[in-house]
């Protein structure tokens, strides 16, 4: 298998985790969200409590020029650092979330 199609698995591994742990409602559903061709991965969370609507990304991941970029993650988990015990290496995690300006000051990757 090569690189970028292990980042995919890696990915979309993390994703249907978290969409497995739940929400704390029947009314509002985890949606993963893969799409391959392009390299967009997502975990959203759709539907009703009560009258209010809930819909939002939970964590949004994209693969880009062979470095895995982290473009949101809505959750407590240190999701970076689990990329790295899973064996991707800090030079290929982009903190897309920060400024480039920011992440030069990270131990990842700037871009």
């Amino acid at each position: 298998m090569d690189k970028i199609e292990r980042y995919r698995q890696l990915v979309k591994q993390i994703l249907t985790e978290h969409a497995q742990l739940g929400t704390s409602s029947d009314t509002v559903k985890a949606e993963l969200i893969f799409d391959s061709e392009h390299d967009h991965y997502q975990l959203t969370y759709v539907g009703w409590q009560g009258d209010k609507r809930v819909f939002g990304p939970v964590m949004h991941f994209d693969i880009q020029d062979g470095k895995i970029w982290i473009q949101y993650n809505g959750t407590e988990d240190a999701v970076a650092e689990r990329l790295v015990e899973m064996g991707v290496p800090t030079s290929d995690i982009v903190l897309g979330f920060h400024s480039s300006f920011k992440r030069q000051f990270s131990c990842y990757a700037v871009g």
